[in-house]
């Protein structure tokens, strides 16, 4: 969803309520394309986070918690050094633009009060966040943009700011209704008439395009030619009418949402989805975009920070199960072993009439019940005796390259089951100190290389167990990875507090701290829950969840990090719930 001009005026208008005034007082950037400003305002302290992320940019205010680098990049620190301690003057929208303009009064070297302006261009893949001096000159951007780049607009040091290229539409707004009626007559007959919105007005996105050509026709896809005048007059109806809540700030922060999955949001009522959609109408629009790019957001940093490790442990699992393929054809071969052992039986019991030079032996096979004659190659430079031998050697060879084949595609498929178990881990990864521990796990068991011996890379990073509670107040623990499983448990878990997991699939190690008592049904059940959503049944529906006392769960001598073994357990069958997960969560 792209946050269009209109959206994102009740955002600015939300923000300036909020905000004017407020101390800036930190400032983080816990992603390469995001910075927060932790503020001080009347209401108490709140975090502004602005995105120039090329798939969401956008300004909002934040309740999530981000995890910021050790080190904070040079941008960051230029923010720092030029804006804590500021106020913000004034939070503005050039007309129809996807930019905001945060004016800003900061302090100089020399403790002169002075103006800055910390400029937001949310535009998709040309998003930007840019820093001003009085001037209205560039001190830095997250992104520059060279003449190499764009010839049309270049976003340096040292240079002016302007404004984006505008596009060539007209600005609806401020626009009577005759000169609305003027651009339909001349519109294409044949136009659709979300696609003649869309191209003649600028400021409106697609959703809400097709919405006013539903509400004019009771389609989406309506012509203009189809609509007659009584629906041509009903798009004018509703294009003002939607024009007029903006310049009311009359706004509906709305999210869409389609087979309980967050699909699209918006400032107003939609209704071209009809019973497909489900729409909830939250009380800002920040609180509304936490809920939609939570996840989304989260999974994508995950993937950002830990793509050197999933394409690490992937070409690991890869190698591995092309190592396990091709054992397992070696060892169908050799279950054809005793035709050579029939063989070297055959040549011995016709070694009287046979002559070293002969490249085959022409006999009856008293292994085939009807005594069949059979053609036996051989190898005319070796003699009757020493053919008999090779065969021998050759059924003995397979003999032995079946038991040892067995013995390392047993261990393959515990490798490549290990493997699959970490890149689950590094799904349920919530922040850069849980990826640190897994890139442990992975040098301690030789997957990756032992870091230099430089200063500080000694260190261990230990991440904790993701920590929900019960119904019934009973704590719950997840093992995020199988550093964290192992931890919860072989040693922290006593013999009586519950152990679950999935059956036959990846998933976390769960722990039901039963603190000596007998844990209630309900806690029982919501833990197994748990155990289904971390896990990859996260999309199934009644997923299978094994469940035991501690004391019957036994870690292997040798044995990777988070295989278990267990014995005397149930199973329950349960449904994994997002919201039920957040509900626990919050408890």
């Amino acid at each position: 969803m792209p946050l269009d001009a209109l959206c994102l005026s009740g955002l600015v208008h939300e923000l300036n309520t909020a905000l004017i005034g407020s101390k800036i007082d930190k400032i983080y950037q816990p992603g390469r394309d995001e910075v927060i400003l932790a503020l001080r305002t009347p209401s108490g302290n709140r975090k502004l986070l602005l995105s120039a992320n090329p798939n969401h940019p956008r300004p909002q205010l934040t309740e999530l918690s981000r995890e910021n680098p050790d080190v904070p990049p040079m941008f960051c620190m230029l923010l720092r050094k030029h804006l804590t301690g500021g106020r913000i003057l004034e939070i503005k929208q050039p007309p129809l633009e996807r930019v905001v303009e945060f004016r800003l009064e900061t302090l100089d070297e020399l403790g002169d009060r002075v103006e800055r302006s910390l400029v937001l261009e949310a535009m998709n893949r040309h998003s930007n966040l840019i820093l001003l001096d009085g001037d209205g000159r560039i001190t830095d951007c997250l992104r520059r943009v060279d003449s190499d780049m764009s010839a049309k607009r270049q976003v340096l040091p040292g240079m002016f700011y302007r404004l984006p290229p505008a596009q060539a539409k007209r600005s609806p707004l401020g626009l009577d209704r005759e000169e609305l009626q003027r651009l339909l007559n001349g519109a294409p007959e044949e136009a659709q008439a979300d696609q003649w919105l869309l191209d003649t007005f600028g400021g409106l996105s697609p959703l809400i395009c097709r919405e006013l050509a539903f509400q004019a026709g009771g389609s989406t896809d309506v012509r203009l030619n189809v609509l007659g005048e009584e629906g041509r007059q009903k798009l004018l109806d509703s294009l003002e009418g939607l024009l007029h809540s903006v310049s009311e700030y009359s706004f509906t922060p709305t999210l869409i949402s389609m087979d309980g999955k967050p699909k699209d949001f918006t400032f107003r009522f939609i209704g071209q989805y009809g019973a497909a959609a489900q729409l909830t109408a939250f009380p800002s629009f920040s609180a509304l975009l936490d809920q939609f790019y939570e996840q989304r957001e989260s999974m994508e940093r995950i993937r950002q920070r830990g793509q050197d490790l999933i394409r690490s442990v992937t070409n690991a699992r890869d190698r591995t199960a092309r190592k396990l393929a091709n054992q397992e054809k070696e060892v169908a071969a050799t279950l054809d072993r005793d035709r050579l052992r029939q063989f070297g039986d055959l040549i011995t019991s016709n070694l009287y009439a046979m002559k070293k030079g002969i490249s085959s032996l022409r006999t009856s096979n008293y292994y085939d019940p009807e005594g069949a004659e059979i053609d036996i190659p051989l190898d005319p430079l070796l003699t009757p005796q020493q053919n008999a031998a090779k065969y021998y050697k050759e059924y003995n060879k397979a003999k032995t390259a079946q038991a040892m084949l067995t013995i390392q595609i047993e261990k393959g498929k515990k490798e490549l089951d290990y493997l699959n178990s970490v890149l689950e881990s590094i799904s349920l990864a919530e922040g850069e100190k849980d990826l640190q521990e897994i890139r442990q796990e992975l040098t301690d068991t030789g997957y990756l290389r032992r870091p230099s011996k430089a200063k500080g890379r000694d260190k261990r990073v230990t991440s904790k167990p993701m920590e929900f509670r019960s119904s019934a107040g009973l704590r719950i623990s997840v093992g995020k990875n199988n550093t964290q499983n192992d931890l919860l448990t072989c040693k922290l878990a006593s013999k009586q507090d519950i152990w679950f997991h999935t059956q036959k699939i990846h998933g976390s190690h769960v722990i039901l701290w039963t603190e000596g008592t007998q844990p209630d049904l309900q806690s029982l059940h919501e833990a197994a829950c748990l155990a289904a959503w971390f896990s990859q049944g996260r999309e199934s529906s009644k997923v299978a969840v094994d469940y035991t006392p501690v004391k019957f769960v036994k870690k292997p001598g040798g044995a990777r990090p988070g295989m278990v073994i267990y014995t005397t357990y149930e199973t329950a069958y349960v449904t994994p719930s997002e919201e039920l997960v957040k509900q626990l969560k919050r408890r």
